[in-house]
């Protein structure tokens, strides 16, 4: 088995800070993230409503995520080995510096998951 993870970062941003974290993300989150992690793709929530099922559809209080973005690594130790220093940059921090409310984050929840076997 691989040990090749990725990892789903989700985020829950307040709803009256999100067009301008949208603006931020846009223009150079997203951008510099991409070029320096590999990210499989970053998306931000479109105004379509979210569809929530099964036996206990529970949804936290503070609504659905309307930030997702997800990094392949080649394992968990990778990450842990690689991730504290890409965020940990000079050219992050100046990027982070711009960010239009770090408190913003209502939520924020990251999970590993493998590539089910086919």
């Amino acid at each position: 088995m691989s040990e090749a993870i990725v990892e789903i970062r989700d985020y829950t941003i307040e709803p009256e800070w999100f067009d301008a974290y949208r603006a931020w993300a846009d223009t150079l989150a997203a951008p510099w993230l991409r070029a320096n992690l590999d990210v499989i793709d970053f998306w931000l929530d479109c105004g379509i409503e979210a569809e929530v099922r099964g036996s206990a559809p529970d949804v936290s209080e503070n609504g659905q995520a309307n930030v997702c973005w997800i990094i392949r690594w080649a394992s968990k130790s990778d990450r842990d080995a690689r991730f504290p220093k890409v965020m940990g940059s000079v050219e992050w921090r100046e990027i982070w510096a711009e960010h239009p409310n770090p408190k913003a984050y209502l939520q924020q929840n990251v999970r590993f998951m493998r590539a089910a076997a086919c």
